[in-house]
């Protein structure tokens, strides 16, 4: 059912591009969590990504009533493709963005619900600190009764709602059109002085409708394919390792980490290619060895994630 806020929601120079193929299942939790809000996109772009169930429909059923909410129709690659193809949508959509003097920009999935107070608490997060590049909220998965959450480490913003100030989403370059897209730009940002941040508020918690890494064939698949993504963001051997050993706690228990280490390790013995850049490599270096002498001493918790 499409509902609205109780008052005139505001109007925030913010835009807002979600890429999406055969996404009807969750669409309109995401599309009724958008429309609920107490601060409003000045322009929502949905890119089809060539879905062949309803998606195309829901978002123009919304689009009636919603004039911020705008369908764009990309040509049909015959497959969906992770990573590279789902920020080929999201560039996409960039060069059809009408109100060009945009001051903040967002990636959203087509599978994510939130609270109407979401947009309100990120973006006031964001004005607060003139240095933070990017905020989220923690994401949750409902299951069994339980709230099961993902882990996210406190500047690792959530790849499933990106929401990035204009000058630092400029100044890292965009996306990188690779699985390792949502690792690449947190990690440029550092390199750069930026700050992102990920952040507990109760009234601004994502909620994920299914298990991450699975939108593609299934979860298994998707845990070989973040070991490559790990792979050729440049992660160390032992990081990649500590990484899967980290990640065996989440579903599916044991199974998901271990194939991300064998991910990593099969796109290393088949000399895939990495992110050929070497200040970026250097930085990450770094930073994964804090991160592990921080987890050796205790000052890391392990909902820290990888």
């Amino acid at each position: 059912m499409v509902s609205t806020p109780a008052t005139a929601p505001r109007i925030v120079n913010l835009v807002i591009i979600s890429p999406v193929r055969d996404e009807a299942v969750y669409l309109r939790l995401t599309m009724d969590a958008m429309v609920s809000q107490t601060w409003r996109p000045i322009e929502w772009i949905l890119v089809d990504d060539g879905s062949s169930d309803e998606t195309p429909q829901i978002v123009e059923e919304y689009a009636k009533l919603y004039p911020f909410i705008r369908l764009i129709r990309r040509n049909n690659r015959g497959f969906r493709y992770l990573g590279g193809g789902v920020i080929a949508a999201f560039e996409y959509g960039r060069e059809r963005i009408e109100h060009t003097d945009w001051e903040y920009i967002a990636k959203l999935d087509g599978d994510m619900s939130f609270g109407p107070l979401y947009l309100e608490r990120m973006l006031q997060k964001l004005e607060s600190n003139e240095r933070l590049a990017a905020a989220s909220g923690k994401v949750f998965r409902a299951e069994n009764g339980r709230f099961i959450e993902e882990m996210h480490g406190r500047e690792q913003v959530a790849g499933q709602f990106k929401l990035y100030k204009r000058e630092a989403f400029e100044e890292i370059g965009g996306f990188v059109q690779h699985l390792a897209w949502d690792g690449i730009d947190v990690h440029t940002a550092g390199m750069l002085g930026w700050t992102t941040l990920s952040f507990y508020d109760r009234q601004a918690w994502l909620w994920h409708h299914r298990v991450m890494g699975s939108s593609d064939r299934d979860v298994f698949v998707g845990r070989l394919r973040w070991g490559r993504g790990n792979w050729y963001l440049g992660y160390h051997p032992i990081y990649a390792i500590v990484a899967g050993l980290n990640r065996m706690r989440e579903k599916p228990h044991v199974i998901g980490g271990l194939l991300m280490i064998v991910g990593y390790f099969w796109a290393a013995i088949r000399r895939r290619p990495r992110y050929k850049n070497p200040e970026f490599q250097k930085y990450l270096r770094r930073w994964q060895n804090g991160r592990l002498k921080d987890a050796l001493t205790g000052r890391l918790s392990p909902r820290d994630g990888s």
